[in-house]
């Protein structure tokens, strides 16, 4: 047997580990950057594993060959591969009846939605660490507030939800989404909240780290379409905030209203539902419009952007935003959305 990388143009190889994820019930995730295969002695695959970033997806092994430990060889070739990249803080989602499996081989969980999937990584106290490290920012207050932004980029309408928050409430958490999967870098879309609600006094901004995952990369390959993903995730962003909250002292958290956006109406439908249960408000707020009566949206800021119509996007952004859009500065960022053919997300 031997372990080995599997290339995008191997098609006998990537046939086989689809079939096999296939009858694991594993749906090959979009979101894969590495892929290696266990092969018998007829090269044929019988175990695979992948990464995305700092996280290990769509592991199984041919019913044939369970008991064989080629999950533990598979494991183990990801993790030192993401080593080899200088990348030691990793993270797995796996089905709840795996995760003691993987708890053996050295992670530890995080959270848990029952019968659904558990989040996992490989530092037992990565997560204890990163909230202890956010009650040192607590202040006190009667009326604490959050809410998480990916501002891809900062628009009038995010700054009208923080401003709306940031005035009903003693204290406001500014979460900011910090994995890069978005066409606006982090550091980018970080400068461009801060500076748009610098007029705001009691404000406290944090990165997400790696808990506060985005949509863009949360795993779909447990679940059997799009809405039960969408469920999933939210369900365990859901499950990491409430912990965020105990140790912030958050009473409230507030998200923007987005009728025509799939994401958003599962995610407020949980959340409205389930953060009362934990003693925290959900506030929805109505989005704000433009002139003609339509949403302003991340995602038509984006288009103008590609289509180059600047004097158009100024009516939808902070004056920092479009400084930063018309100056050279913004160059690179520019060309990556130019570059991409769909900049509408639903």
């Amino acid at each position: 047997m031997s372990i080995s990388k599997v290339y995008k143009s191997d098609k006998k190889a990537n046939s086989e580990i689809e079939k096999l994820l296939l009858a694991e019930g594993i749906r090959r995730d979009k979101n894969l950057d590495y892929t290696c295969a266990v092969y018998d002695d007829d090269y044929n695959v019988i175990a695979t594993g992948s990464c995305f970033g700092n996280t290990l997806r769509c592991m199984a092994v041919s019913h044939d060959h369970q008991g064989e430990g080629l999950m533990n060889e598979v494991v183990s070739h990801l993790v030192q591969y993401e080593y080899d990249r200088k990348i030691y803080n990793l993270f797995l989602y796996t089905k709840c009846n795996s995760a003691k499996f993987f708890g053996d081989l050295g992670f530890y969980e995080i959270v848990r939605i029952e019968d659904q999937i558990v989040f996992m990584e490989n530092r037992k106290n990565g997560f204890s660490d990163y909230l202890a490290e956010l009650a040192k920012t607590k202040r006190e207050g009667e009326k604490v507030a959050a809410l998480v932004l990916n501002a891809n980029p900062f628009t009038l309408g995010h700054q009208f939800l923080v401003e709306k928050a940031a005035s009903e409430n003693d204290v406001l958490h500014v979460f900011i989404v910090s994995e890069d999967a978005s066409l606006v870098p982090f550091e980018v879309r970080k400068k461009l909240v801060i500076e748009g609600t610098s007029h705001l006094n009691n404000i406290i901004y944090h990165d997400t780290g790696p808990y506060i995952i985005s949509s863009a990369t949360f795993p779909s390959y447990f679940q059997k379409d799009d809405s039960a993903v969408i469920e999933s995730h939210a369900n365990l962003d859901l499950e990491v905030f409430v912990k965020i909250a105990e140790a912030l002292g958050i009473n409230s958290r507030y998200v923007g209203e987005e009728p025509k956006s799939l994401v958003t109406g599962i995610y407020n439908r949980i959340m409205s539902t389930k953060l009362p249960e934990h003693g925290i408000k959900c506030v929805i707020v109505p989005r704000k419009k433009e002139n003609s009566g339509e949403v302003i949206s991340a995602s038509n800021v984006r288009q103008m952007i590609k289509d180059g119509e600047f004097a158009k996007m100024k009516g939808l952004v902070p004056e920092s935003t479009y400084k930063f859009f018309t100056s050279p500065e913004a160059e690179s960022v520019i060309n990556r959305i130019r570059g991409t053919e769909n900049v509408i997300h639903y």
